[in-house]
């Protein structure tokens, strides 16, 4: 068993999070610690996590195991980890990963400063895999970090939008009732068919429930079914709730779980996952301006319908926005996009999501040459280039001006659509380009 390397210091919650449900997350673990402290004598509730990446993604149907594949340049299990590392209460989170992928998860773990993270090597299936993470939390060796826990979660990999709600559900029930799991109706209806082709029978969709990721366990209950468990049911089976049963007589509770925990299997489900991470990052805007009389940064941050002037920028980076629009009034070029650059490589903002950054001008045509101006604003392509390397996209809008009411309101309404769908799409096409409203 072998510890992830560590990483730099970096916020306490790693990016924003993707369930959207921040406020429901932070009750929910204030919750759970409540809980503990509540039960006098007793020492809080030592939760560990266990996450099975050893599969090599033959239903996606490219060369790259599922789990690290790349979404918007960074491996989906990488996403993974972050909504588990966001649950203060998980003490820790074993992966197990094949031999040949050790050192490629290693970098992954520096490269994204995941915490708490502890790396096993996957067996030959997957039960095999789940089974060695335990393995690695039962046993007490020396110089190990590792503590066996009480309660034990397995989760896969590739389900990177769980909830530290539906986390908090399965663990409270599993320390009731010993196992505990997350189900969805289904979709279809299942069937069986006979062994010449036809169809046998099909079950009662409304009666059934597909069995879904979190799954929690008193850690003594499923230790015994894995030490029990079959070659067979070791080779062959998928069901970590059945084993319980099986082998340790113990009914697991099941909770409804959300829609968000699908599991990414097949290569659409890589754009769809790109999708939901676009659209929950590009939920807030922060607006630079230079206008202020005492020359410091006035700041508006937009979320949806919400508007909160003059807000402190520091603080803001700190939230994890990871939209920016500069808008540059007072000054003949980008001095205040420079200096929103530079702040924003300082904070180690962009090494998990790319930090889109709009640099917006007004050019006055009266006063300025059209070309005097392109010429200064041409830096921005350079600038780009620099950034770019920190995963911070940069383009510039150009809005000429004075124009007459109509036509100004015109081409703010443009530029509004281009910083839009730049912000929404992560279009990578776009950085370094100057566009013109």
């Amino acid at each position: 068993m072998e510890r992830g390397p560590p990483g730099s210091s970096r916020p306490t919650e790693p990016g924003p999070c993707l369930s959207g449900q921040r406020g429901a997350d932070q009750a929910a673990s204030a919750s759970l610690q409540s809980a503990a402290r509540a039960r006098p004598g007793r020492h809080p509730l030592a939760v560990a996590a266990v996450l099975p990446a050893g599969g090599c993604g033959e239903r996606m149907g490219v060369p790259t195991p599922k789990q690290f594949c790349p979404i918007l340049g960074r491996p989906l299990i990488s996403y993974t980890l972050q909504a588990l590392e966001r649950v203060c209460w998980i003490k820790d989170i074993v992966v197990a990963v094949t031999g040949e992928n050790m050192e490629v998860m290693k970098s992954i773990i520096q490269k994204y400063q995941h915490k708490r993270i502890s790396l096993v090597e996957a067996g030959v299936t997957r039960h095999r895999s789940i089974f060695n993470g335990l393995k690695a939390l039962a046993e007490d060796q020396l110089n190990c970090k590792l503590s066996k826990p009480e309660i034990v979660i397995i989760h896969d990999a590739v389900r990177p939008f769980v909830e530290e709600d539906i986390l908090l559900k399965v663990v409270t029930a599993a320390k009731e009732h010993g196992a505990a799991g997350a189900i969805r109706p289904l979709v279809s209806t299942v069937i069986s068919p006979s062994a010449d082709g036809c169809l046998d029978h099909s079950l009662e969709r409304a009666r059934h429930r597909a069995s879904e990721m979190p799954q929690a366990f008193l850690f003594d209950v499923i230790y015994e079914a894995y030490q029990q468990c079959s070659d067979c049911d070791l080779e062959f089976g998928t069901e970590c709730l059945q084993l319980a049963l099986k082998y340790c007589c113990t009914k697991a509770k099941l909770v409804e779980g959300s829609p968000d925990l699908w599991k990414v299997t097949y290569k659409r489900d890589l754009y769809a996952a790109e999708s939901i991470i676009k659209e929950r990052i590009s939920q807030e805007i922060c607006v630079v301006t230079d206008t202020k009389e005492d020359n410091k940064h006035h700041v508006k941050v937009t979320s949806e319908a919400l508007c909160h002037a003059g807000r402190d920028l520091q603080k803001i980076i700190l939230d994890q926005c990871y939209n920016f629009v500069c808008v540059n009034v007072m000054t003949s070029d980008f001095q205040e996009t420079q200096k929103l650059l530079s702040m924003l490589e300082e904070s180690n903002l962009s090494i998990l999501y790319p930090v889109v950054v709009v640099s917006v001008h007004f050019l006055d045509f009266k006063l300025v040459p059209p070309s005097q101006k392109m010429e200064n604003l041409m830096l921005i392509r350079e600038c780009a280039k620099e950034v770019k390397k920190r995963n911070i996209w940069l383009c510039g809008l150009l809005i000429s001006y004075p124009q007459d009411e109509q036509k100004l309101q015109e081409s703010l309404r443009e530029g509004a659509i281009i910083i839009a769908s730049l912000i929404k799409e992560r279009n990578s096409g776009l950085i370094g380009q100057l566009l013109i409203a």
